[in-house]
């Protein structure tokens, strides 16, 4: 369970002039379940999720993990945090080119201190990249991409998947078959994604969380 607490994040603009991305918010998210945050550009939504994902430094408030502060947290929690507790899937993809889908997703495990070949295997067939294993990103269409970076997400077996505008760069019926992976894997785990798409918000979401102007304004 994830704890937000009073969460706050300011950016300096200039010397006298500061931009509240965040504003107090506070929340309190389940063990599972996939949840969206939604809201216009700007509205502080990918600010909220790089806090969660120690993307972005905390201004004041807190985020409280399993019970723990993030206060608390020296910085080996922290790495530990990142490195098993949670999965970040971009719009991005941020695949590296030069290696093979297998291998992308293999760099993951290993740094999670395991070397699971079978999981691995696994997890490939999971996301229907089975027969594909060999190609380099070049080879691949922008959803089989978005595939990869899921389930170099997933080999690490997160407690919760942060996903900023996962199909954002998809078409439609693609953007479907990321949603429904994404809402499958929810079941065992907790799904934030973020995204200007509220259509995929009223189809997924089990929970729909509206920003503007760093505020809640519908939960």
């Amino acid at each position: 369970m994830i704890e937000i607490k009073n969460l706050t994040k300011i950016y300096k603009t200039s010397r006298k002039e500061k931009c509240i991305a965040v504003n107090d918010v506070s929340l309190t998210l389940p063990s599972s379940g996939m949840i969206f945050v939604t809201g216009k550009s700007g509205s502080g939504k990918s600010t909220l999720l790089n806090m969660i994902g120690t993307l972005d430094n905390i201004t004041s408030g807190d985020i409280i993990v399993d019970g723990v502060s993030f206060k608390k947290f020296k910085e080996k929690d922290f790495q530990e945090y990142r490195s098993s507790y949670l999965g970040f899937i971009f719009q991005d993809f941020l695949l590296l080119e030069e290696l093979t889908v297998k291998e992308n997703i293999s760099i993951a495990l290993k740094i999670s201190g395991s070397e699971d070949e079978e999981y691995l295997n696994e997890i490939i067939k999971r996301v229907e990249l089975d027969g594909k294993e060999d190609k380099f990103p070049n080879e691949l269409s922008g959803g089989q991409r978005q595939r990869v970076a899921i389930a170099r997400s997933l080999v690490k077996k997160p407690n919760m998947l942060l996903c900023d505008e996962p199909t954002g760069n998809l078409d439609y019926k693609t953007s479907k078959q990321i949603l429904d992976i994404l809402k499958e894997e929810s079941k065992t785990k907790l799904v934030i994604v973020v995204s200007h798409n509220t259509e995929d918000a009223e189809n997924y979401a089990v929970r729909i969380i509206e920003l503007m102007d760093g505020k809640i304004v519908k939960d």
